[in-house]
């Protein structure tokens, strides 16, 4: 769709969505672009077939949908493998802008002949190496090999739980990427902590899920059953507004 992805005060404000819904406030909020996923309480998998349809018409902002058949490692099966390309042709044919993947092998380096495939096929949308990165064992030569496969960004917290605490790392890969390729911090990014992290790394696009945790609607409830009726995650139109005016007046 090659929606367009505004600057804010130079710096392109990404939000992870796992919803239509989540996706509307996002755009609503000021966002460059979303990274869209379902199941964030899992750490994001593959949105729906229905529900990737239904934010495409509700986006005009860039909309880059997570490839992730399920949670856990990112090893995957033969037919974990087909269903990602299957899943990357429906999205280019959706009309998407990008997608977001990553494929290791099991000694923590960048599975290049898997990834290459996923590459050639997603283009010419945009490809995003996602936190797969960090799982790496060897930070500075993953990157290479992540910009030698084509790929247009690497969103990485720095190795760490957070990218507050993978600030260093975070700058070194800035200034080893050089411009090749866009490095972009995020896990756990805030209000209290987004200027400071984009100071200190250099990075020129910021990611955070800007969520809130929303309580179930069920009046009723049943002591004799654990479970089904858990708080769910979504996206805050107001805590997008507010990194946005951060972003403005930084």
């Amino acid at each position: 769709m090659n929606a367009t992805e505004k600057e804010i005060n130079g710096i392109k404000l990404e939000i992870c969505s796992n919803s239509s819904y989540s996706a509307l406030q996002a755009q609503l909020g000021g966002a460059s672009r979303v990274e869209f996923c379902q199941n964030l309480e899992n750490g994001g998998i593959t949105p729906s077939y229905a529900q990737i349809m239904r934010a495409r018409q509700l986006l005009h902002i860039g909309m880059h949908v997570l490839i992730r058949p399920r949670g856990g490692d990112f090893v995957y099966s033969d037919d974990e493998f087909e269903e990602m390309k299957m899943d990357i042709s429906f999205c280019k044919d959706a009309g998407c802008d990008g997608v977001v993947i990553g494929i290791l092998s099991p000694d923590g380096s960048v599975d290049r002949a898997r990834n290459a495939t996923l590459v050639a096929l997603a283009k010419p949308m945009t490809v995003v190496f996602h936190r797969a990165f960090d799982r790496t064992k060897n930070p500075s030569v993953a990157l290479q090999d992540v910009i030698e496969l084509g790929f247009d960004r690497i969103l990485t917290s720095g190795l760490k739980n957070t990218a507050e605490a993978g600030q260093d790392v975070l700058r070194d890969l800035v200034q080893q990427a050089d411009g090749r390729i866009e490095i972009m911090p995020g896990a756990g990014v805030n209000a209290q902590n987004m200027i400071e992290i984009i100071r200190s790394t250099g990075a020129k696009s910021i990611h955070s899920s800007a969520k809130i945790s929303v309580n179930s609607k069920m009046t009723y409830t049943s002591d004799a059953l654990e479970g089904m009726n858990e708080p769910t995650l979504q996206t805050s139109r107001e805590l997008v507004e507010e990194l946005k005016g951060l972003l403005e007046t930084r």
